[in-house]
């Protein structure tokens, strides 16, 4: 079954969980991701809740595999801010591999960040961001055509 980004949002956090832990790391990702917010999951709030993040907060994430880094880009004009380490390691969330976006050295702002992701379609991969060792939301990553 092809999943989507709506269909992502409209998952419950049960939903989303089992699908993230059914889900392989997939290879570090290279070019730019459109972000997608995914807070109260499966609610009616869901959507606007991301539009509104997206439109005046985080867009989504540049990816270099070659350096295993990545940036995100932020506000509508797209200001690429925030780096990140990409590397495989075992995943707080149940102990299997994911890709893990570290923000530990390369942030003074995100520093207490950490992003698990994987791959669940071809260019699309939902993620978990940590605050410490907190699971806070989900999110999604949509590559185009200059992901490889």
């Amino acid at each position: 079954m092809a999943v989507s980004i709506d269909d992502l949002m409209e998952m419950s956090k049960d939903q989303l969980n089992d699908l993230f832990g059914s889900s392989p790391p997939g290879d570090i990702p290279n070019g730019d991701a459109d972000g997608t917010t995914i807070i109260a999951p499966g609610t009616l709030f869901t959507p606007v809740i991301a539009t509104l993040i997206n439109i005046f907060g985080w867009q989504g994430k540049t990816f270099d595999a070659a350096s295993g880094t990545l940036v995100n880009r932020i506000t509508f004009f797209g200001l690429q801010a925030i780096i990140a380490e990409v590397y495989l390691r075992k995943s707080w969330f149940d102990g299997n591999e994911s890709l893990v976006l570290d923000y530990s050295k390369t942030s003074l702002i995100a520093e207490w960040v950490r992003d698990e992701i994987r791959l669940i379609a071809p260019q699309l991969y939902p993620g978990i961001t940590y605050w410490k060792d907190e699971k806070t939301i989900f999110f999604a990553l949509q590559f185009g055509d200059s992901s490889e």
